[in-house]
């Protein structure tokens, strides 16, 4: 891991030191999950307190520090924000596919669990 310059430097993994398994198990949580899917439609960062979760703070903060330990964010900190960002090229450069697979998946899911029609979930060959 990168070690923190200053205490308002938070460590995160090289992307040599992203590893599959972290990266699986921290998508495995529901609420990580739901943070990932905000951030990717975000397509920017966004702060901790953006975020309107179904969990304490301490147990946010928890789901926070899993993500980023496991490489799928950065957080930095920006005044007194946290900002949190997806670490997408890393992770598109590592693992080919999968954050946009789960991402459709998880988007399939919801709809279900919401009995709407999941829409275009992805991309054929001739896109």
């Amino acid at each position: 891991m990168t070690p923190p310059a200053s205490p308002r430097l938070l460590e995160h993994p090289a992307r040599e030191e992203i590893l599959l398994e972290s990266v699986l198990h921290a998508l495995s949580d529901a609420v990580r999950l739901r943070i990932v899917r905000e951030l990717a439609a975000a397509e920017t960062a966004l702060s901790c307190s953006h975020f309107v979760l179904p969990v304490t703070k301490s147990t946010t903060t928890h789901h926070f520090r899993v993500l980023r330990e496991a490489g799928v964010i950065r957080q930095d900190y920006q005044g007194t924000a946290k900002l949190n960002g997806l670490r997408r090229e890393d992770l598109d450069a590592l693992f080919p596919g999968l954050l946009d697979t789960v991402l459709a998946a998880a988007e399939a899911q919801s709809a279900r669990a919401e009995g709407a029609p999941a829409g275009r979930l992805t991309a054929t060959a001739s896109d």
